[in-house]
């Protein structure tokens, strides 16, 4: 039977060395060749492990997309998989944090399920966040093949959060898979409902004095359907960023 995120999770799950959350919003049934791809690297690399699927979907899509049962039929072949299918109440945030409430892996990835990162990318970053006292791993991307408007989106996004937040070193704010430590995770007090909360993420850990370790990746074109974001989110995260700092950086001194 499908776990799910109302499932009571097992005991022998609390000392997996990874739950690897994969958004999967509308992936379809594209997401499968992704699964396989995620089970097929951990476990050649040894590591035990949870895969929790974000299969959210919209309210007035539900009959029409398909990815909550595509995933829940892969969960029902393999109990390592949890299934988070629920009514969107908001965007990727909300999406991830909705993951991120039912890991319970020792260390936690975050990596998107249409596989522009490459799902090998997960186990790189796991070295890398083993390979020291890090708190987070994740990757920057020295090449993008989705074109030049999102290379030019994330260029000027960087700069601006890195003006506006000095004690931010990372390359890529936005890049993924992003590896936490659980304990380094459930001091982050995400609150993010949107695209933000890449930079959330971020921007806590630097002001929580998290150490960071990056690797360089290829992202990928989704050949499968067109990005989500586009160059008018720019104005949505700087708006974002601009208002993180005038109400949350009072957590931090």
């Amino acid at each position: 039977m499908a776990k799910n995120s109302h499932t009571t999770m097992q005991d022998n799950n609390e000392h997996k060395d990874i739950s690897v959350v994969i958004l999967c919003y509308k992936a379809g049934k594209d997401v499968a060749s992704f699964v396989e791809q995620m089970k097929a690297s951990l476990t050649a690399h040894g590591l035990t492990f949870e895969l929790v699927l974000v299969a959210n979907y919209n309210r007035h899509e539900k009959d029409t997309d398909q990815t909550p049962s595509v995933v829940r039929k892969l969960a029902e072949q393999d109990q390592r998989i949890v299934v988070v299918a629920k009514e969107k109440e908001g965007m990727m945030g909300w999406d991830l944090r909705s993951g991120l409430a039912v890991s319970t892996g020792k260390t936690v990835a975050l990596i998107d399920g249409d596989g522009q990162m490459p799902a090998e990318d997960v186990v790189r970053v796991y070295d890398a966040l083993s390979s020291g006292d890090y708190d987070c791993a994740k990757t920057y991307r020295v090449q993008r093949d989705d074109g030049m408007e999102r290379a030019l989106i994330s260029g000027s996004y960087n700069f601006i959060l890195k003006a506006l937040f000095p004690k931010v070193n990372v390359r890529d704010a936005n890049a993924k898979p992003k590896i936490f430590t659980a304990s380094a995770l459930k001091k982050l007090h995400l609150t993010s409902s949107g695209w933000f909360i890449d930079a959330e993420m971020v921007i806590a850990g630097s002001y929580l004095g998290f150490r960071f370790v990056e690797v360089p990746t290829i992202f990928h074109e989704n050949k499968f359907r067109r990005s989500f974001v586009s160059f008018r989110s720019n104005f949505e995260f700087f708006g974002n960023l601009i208002r993180y700092r005038l109400t949350r950086m009072h957590e931090f001194k």
